[in-house]
């Protein structure tokens, strides 16, 4: 009995002084995809204000390939010292476990969920020469002309090829997939009318709607857009319960200590919920979160499960 009981003081003791020292060096950030992307600003935007806030440099490490594995199983084999972030994603935390057979990491195990930074919906776009003003027509267009419509994404398994996935499971229609490699290809035979429908980043495809090359008929999230107000989501659109779209987190590798992933918790929700930070999320179309490591874990939990449903019905496989 005193040996559990010095045991617990002892814990308690080394709680506490990792609470009132950390962080007492500089802090790496591992990003699985290259500069200049969304994730990318999105981790830049948020570290430089975790540096002021918390004392200690906070870097961004590019690391990308494979999906964003590369960047994850780099930040999985990393010490659990609270030294070690890592810019969790759909890709990594909800699409990979499921889609590739082997991976050199385990998305619950090997992580510590320490806050939900902001979710990104995802766009739905159609070529002007086809007769879709709203998601209802396209159903309707869809279930006419079942397997003729063609759709884009940037690459089998991502979150644009899944997202229509998901549509179709739950809207009974069938639309053609046609994978490109990556967003520029798709984007442009989209605007040629070689595909006709695509669900993608806001942020890419706004400039082709304001110009009136594209048709916007919907985002994918939960609720509306701030940038684009005069957009309806899908659910309220005639698909109640839909919602996807990319998100972004913050997670660090298993063994951080707790006192370290309450901090930075604490710091990233106060950085997202900040007016600077919440107004640059929402002029990119990104909805801003700032969530408990207990929310963001129940998150990708959901996430896993709710992907592993659509791959599995959609028979994707890509190894």
């Amino acid at each position: 009995m005193r040996i559990a009981v010095a045991a617990l003081l002892a814990a308690c003791a080394s709680t506490a002084a990792v609470a009132q020292t950390y962080p007492l060096k500089t802090i790496r950030w591992i990003v699985p995809f290259p500069p200049g992307g969304g994730n990318d600003t999105i981790a830049r935007l948020v570290a430089q204000k975790l540096t002021a806030s918390i004392g200690q440099q906070v870097i961004v490490d590019n690391r990308p390939g494979a999906g964003g594995t590369i960047g994850a199983e780099a930040a999985a084999k990393s010490p659990g010292d609270g030294y070690t972030l890592f810019l969790a994603g759909v890709a990594t935390h909800g699409i990979n476990p499921n889609l590739r057979k082997k991976l050199p990491y385990d998305a619950i195990k090997d992580f510590h969920a320490v806050s939900l930074i902001a979710s990104a919906p995802l766009l739905v776009v159609v070529h002007p020469s086809l007769p879709a003003r709203s998601v209802k027509d396209l159903i309707a267009l869809a279930k006419a002309r079942p397997g003729q419509i063609n759709y884009a994404s940037n690459g089998a398994g991502g979150s644009s090829h899944l997202a229509v996935e998901l549509f179709d499971m739950m809207t009974g229609v069938r639309m053609t997939h046609i994978p490109y490699k990556g967003l520029t290809p798709a984007l442009t035979d989209l605007l040629s009318g070689e595909v006709q429908v695509m669900f993608s980043s806001a942020v890419a495809m706004l400039p082709q709607v304001k110009a009136g090359r594209l048709r916007a008929i919907a985002m994918t999230g939960s609720k509306r857009s701030a940038a684009i107000p005069n957009i309806p989501t899908v659910a309220e659109s005639g698909v109640p319960g839909y919602e996807t779209g990319s998100w972004y987190g913050v997670v660090v590798p298993t063994g951080t200590p707790k006192a370290a992933v309450d901090r930075l918790s604490r710091e990233i929700q106060t950085i997202v919920k900040s007016q600077d930070i919440t107004s640059k999320l929402n002029e990119e179309a990104v909805i801003p979160v700032g969530s408990t490591p207990e929310a963001f874990d129940k998150h990708i939990r959901a996430e896993l499960a709710r992907w592993a449903k659509v791959i599995k019905a959609a028979k994707i496989e890509l190894e």
